[in-house]
């Protein structure tokens, strides 16, 4: 099921001002999505500039593609952990810039085909990448209740993890768990309650990171910006949640501490009260920039 939707690219005025896009500039969008943020960008590298933008959803190449047809593009299906291989294919070993927008994105949310949504009928799925083979169908249904309970604890920072999993366990031991909205069921009677947030949030955002190994990619992906950046290049990454902005804040501060980047931002950047109106779904973002060294 294709969806087409309005993309709104999170914090875009902000992100150029701090990745400060330069004609004639070499520039990675290192989770290009739709193409929101990679827009802006080819409007102020020029015609001598080039962008480069990465991944793993072959659906936000489409829309990238279908955006943003431009001679000035590459656009590279693949983990952004694999950076410089997908660059050095294109003979480019060195950037001024690369941008990081995580998470998951709208496109996929609104698909129920994608098994992102909490409300969805459709098979549990998450999966960034269609090719690999681990979904949160997987992981639900053949995972045992300790790697289960840890999972929602340390991914999703769910208070409620021991007993979401023992529910989950009862569950399948019966009968397989086969949909979102199944799973969202089993973790809302759990919680007894509906509060300003959906109960499922937490053990959903823990299975998603879980599936996509979203962490382990974030610290591989900064690693490898860090070795392309030229001197004075600018990383840029917009981060959702605590975990994400964690690894970033303890990334950027050890390789200053090294001589290795400048902190731009001593704190995070945050949407400005006109964004929060127009994208509420932009509320957690943070940015986090520096400049290599």
């Amino acid at each position: 099921m294709i969806v087409e939707i309005v993309h709104l690219p999170v914090m875009v005025r902000e992100a150029m001002k701090v990745l400060n896009p330069r004609p004639g500039g070499i520039y990675v969008d290192a989770t290009i999505g739709p193409g929101g943020h990679s827009e802006e960008i080819l409007k102020l590298i020029g015609s001598g500039g080039r962008l480069i933008g990465i991944d793993r959803d072959d659906e936000a190449l489409r829309l990238a593609q279908k955006r943003l047809s431009n001679r000035r593009v590459v656009l590279k299906r693949g983990n952004f952990s694999d950076m410089e291989n997908l660059l050095y294919t294109e003979g480019i070993s060195e950037v001024d810039g690369a941008l990081f927008d995580l998470g998951v994105s709208m496109l996929q949310l609104k698909d129920p085909e994608r098994g992102f949504s909490f409300t969805s009928d459709k098979r549990l799925d998450m999966r960034m990448d269609r090719r690999q083979k681990l979904s949160a169908w997987d992981v639900v249904n053949r995972y045992p209740e300790k790697e289960l309970e840890r999972i929602l604890r340390e991914f999703g920072e769910e208070r409620l993890s021991r007993k979401i999993s023992e529910a989950i366990v009862r569950k399948k031991s019966k009968k397989t768990i086969d949909t979102c909205s199944e799973l969202s069921g089993i973790v809302e009677r759990v919680y007894g309650r509906r509060g300003r947030a959906h109960p499922a949030t937490k053990t959903f955002q823990a299975l998603r990171i879980e599936v996509n190994k979203e962490l382990d990619e974030l610290r591989a992906g900064l690693d490898s910006s860090l070795r392309l950046l030229k001197k004075g290049g600018r990383l840029c990454v917009i981060s959702y949640h605590s975990l994400e902005d964690r690894i970033v804040k303890n990334f950027v501060a050890h390789c200053s501490k090294k001589g290795l980047l400048r902190v731009i931002t001593k704190k995070p950047l945050t949407p400005g009260p006109e964004e929060l109106r127009s994208n509420p779904s932009s509320r957690s973002a943070k940015l986090r920039v520096a400049e290599r060294i």
